[in-house]
């Protein structure tokens, strides 16, 4: 694998992101993946290590780029004693982001991969979790000769009442979907998935959305402790990379 580190310029300033893919022939598909709340972190890394072994090219932005946040260690997070001051300080970087400023980043990362000569002119891939998922369909809706793929894993703030909402780009994505939700996600109101599916279906998306039985936000990820489900986690692989090879080759 090659790995490098980048300094992509924006609107906003310099955004930091870290990218791999595959030693050998190319060029390769482009794959964005966006960032959980705790921020740029290894083990978001190795979800791109394991993407480019596939064979494409990943990207990994670093979103909290204009307050500067540094990532939020997990375990802080769930410490009695350090968790709830560390928890206002990650909430308060999510909430530094809006649907308007990752766009706008998300043309700069564009513009960037047309730069690459180790980057497939066309159709690329993107894939976020939790705070997320509405930049994933944010980005299709947006991009959308740009994105042919586009998952969102447990993904936060797709349907909502605000005029940014991601669910209200249904009509303008031409790519297809993979839309996985937890079980028990109190980060996920219940009128979510059937909102989402009938804005996706009116507008003739092709997507499988689908919740996860026994399963809890954040399951994907195996350091997040309990919350991790394998059997989940690898049912999304399995389901991501095909809709990839399928939508990019």
């Amino acid at each position: 694998m090659i790995e490098a580190t980048h300094q992509i310029e924006t609107p906003d300033g310099t955004m930091e992101a870290f990218s791999v893919h595959p030693d050998g022939d190319g060029p390769h598909a482009a794959v964005i993946l966006y960032m959980d709340a705790p921020g740029i972190r290894e083990e978001l890394r190795d979800f791109c290590r394991r993407i480019a072994g596939e064979g494409y090219y990943v990207l990994l932005p670093n979103m909290y780029y204009r307050p500067g946040t540094t990532p939020f260690d997990y375990d802080e997070l769930m410490d009695p004693t350090t968790g709830t001051a560390t928890m206002k300080k990650m909430f308060a970087a999510m909430a530094s982001l809006t649907n308007e400023l990752v766009m706008r980043d998300t043309r700069s990362m564009l513009d960037f991969l047309a730069t690459q000569s180790a980057v497939k002119p066309g159709a690329k891939g993107c894939i976020g979790y939790c705070m997320s998922g509405q930049y994933v369909v944010s980005a299709a809706g947006t991009f959308p000769e740009d994105f042919a793929a586009a998952a969102s894993l447990y993904g936060v703030s797709i349907v909502t009442d605000q005029p940014d909402s991601p669910h209200l780009l249904a009509d303008q994505i031409r790519g297809e979907l993979y839309i996985g939700f937890a079980e028990t996600d109190e980060y996920v109101p219940d009128h979510v998935i059937p909102d989402l599916t009938a804005a996706l279906d009116a507008n003739g998306v092709t997507h499988r959305t689908e919740t996860f039985p026994k399963t809890h936000h954040g399951f994907c990820f195996p350091q997040r402790g309990p919350a991790y489900s394998e059997a989940a986690a690898e049912k999304v692989w399995e389901l991501v990379f095909d809709m990839y090879k399928r939508r990019l080759g």
